[in-house]
């Protein structure tokens, strides 16, 4: 039997229908420091520079982690489109070779927000590939963690509507 290739997923889309309104969903989602908030993975972020407001060419850095393992990766915006899309790269550096483009898409619907997130790695060499998947095999399906996520981003925008509303 010959060895199964282990290989990082190159690309994702995951939906989710949440019960919150497009507005308070966006506002969670372009406050990058609220994302430890609803990721599996990153659990803090913090702006990079002067700015700390999401626009093109805007850098934050976040702080992740899987078990053990921690790492940050500093991300640029490439697209901002209030409420609706908001899009963003992973920077390569000397010692984080990949790349990945993520984009997250909001539509009202009845009764609340479409999602829908996705990522496609768009540099990648394959010795560091073959590091990523026996550190981080997790990264080999991202599927359901990632679907999670839109579920507890949801329940964050939810409160966050919530308690505005209670103000009023």
């Amino acid at each position: 039997m010959g060895a199964t290739k282990r290989r990082v997923a190159r690309q994702c889309r995951v939906e989710a229908t949440v019960a919150a309104p497009v507005t308070s969903v966006w506002r969670v989602i372009a406050d990058v420091t609220r994302t430890g908030e609803w990721s599996h993975e990153c659990h803090d972020v913090v702006w990079v520079g002067r700015l700390s407001q999401p626009a093109p060419g805007v850098r934050f850095r976040g702080r992740n982690r899987v078990g053990p393992l921690r790492w940050s990766r500093t991300c640029e915006f490439l697209a901002v489109e209030p409420p609706h899309r908001i899009a963003w790269r992973t920077v390569t550096t000397p010692l984080f070779v990949d790349s990945t483009d993520w984009t997250v898409s909001l539509e009202s619907v009845p009764g609340g927000t479409h999602i829908v997130q996705s990522y496609r790695v768009t540099q990648c060499p394959r010795w560091w590939e073959w590091i990523v998947v026996r550190l981080v095999p997790r990264h080999m399906d991202r599927t359901v963690a990632l679907a999670e996520d839109l579920r507890r981003l949801g329940a964050v925008a939810a409160a966050d509507h919530d308690f505005a509303s209670g103000l009023r």
